[in-house]
């Protein structure tokens, strides 16, 4: 098994374990399974419409191959060489160089590029792009960030009702229904979300450095690929998208801005280390 699949098994793993020690620490079963039950019912409805969602947040129109043949060429061979199924395509009309796939599973699945990235690169660092893509669809990240989303959506909806019933007076130490009492609700309140933002993002970071990987041994082009992430951070550096930081995660580079002010809390990893693994790969490393 690849080590980023076991390091974000490990991560799930650990972001369940936070929920259920939170949940304990404030003693309310009821009011632990009412939050996780809530926040998978949300991440639930936006898995199965989260990519016409995200779509029409961006406006991107649904192309034809008589429209963009080249893209439909690349996506072609590259499913084909993947055993997938022909994703949908769509292009957004914006300058910033960026793509991002979206759907539920592979048969259900649309890629999105910008047209600042059909004007940046060239075919073979497209290919290399739309091979990442297909690897997110491939891996079926969709479903494993939702995943992510509905376990830290609960811990954070934990915190919520801790920081309220400590407002009102709400936790005795000596109370049997929170064996935690009000140690435990400032654990709730000030570490648990932050510790559950951190997993969540870890868990982002551990996906796209496989999409790397898989994208380039599929597409055969790692250093193609490694060109491109070059390319991406500094067109959108010149021109960050007016993005939704919702969504930031989806794309192949954090659309917001090409470096990121403090990494901890980045999405995405670090470009240069991106960019490190994929050249170690390209010459047999």
């Amino acid at each position: 098994m690849n080590l980023n699949t076991l390091k974000t098994a490990f991560l799930l793993g650990l972001l369940t374990l936070l929920f259920i020690f939170i949940g304990g620490l404030l003693g309310g079963r009821t009011g632990m399974m009412i939050a996780f039950i809530f926040a998978l019912g949300m991440n639930f409805i936006s898995y199965w419409f989260s990519d016409k969602i995200v779509l029409a947040m961006y406006r991107a129109k649904e192309v034809s191959e008589a429209e963009a043949p080249m893209l439909y060429s690349i996506v072609r061979r590259l499913t084909q060489k993947a055993g997938m199924p022909m994703p949908k395509i769509y292009i957004i009309d914006t300058p910033t160089p960026n793509a991002f796939a979206t759907g539920r599973n592979p048969s259900h699945a649309a890629v999105a590029v910008t047209t600042g990235i059909l004007h940046l690169l060239n075919e073979d660092e497209l290919e290399g792009v739309l091979g990442h893509e297909l690897a997110h669809i491939y891996g079926r990240d969709i479903l494993i960030s939702t995943i992510a989303a509905s376990v830290a959506g609960a811990v954070m909806m934990l915190a919520d009702w801790a920081r309220w019933a400590f407002i009102f007076g709400g936790f005795r130490s000596d109370d049997d229904e929170n064996p935690g009492g009000a140690i435990g609700a400032l654990i709730a309140m000030l570490i648990a979300p932050i510790a559950a933002i951190l997993i969540q993002m870890a868990i982002s970071r551990s996906r796209e450095y496989l999409a790397d990987e898989r994208g380039a041994k599929l597409s055969g082009k790692p250093l193609a690929l490694a060109s491109a992430l070059e390319k991406i951070a500094y067109g959108v550096q010149a021109a960050p998208m007016n993005a939704n930081p919702a969504t930031a995660h989806m794309f192949i580079m954090n659309p917001l801005r090409g470096r990121d002010i403090l990494s901890l809390f980045s999405t995405h990893p670090p470009i240069e280390e991106r960019i490190k693994r994929l050249r170690k790969l390209a010459y047999g490393g």
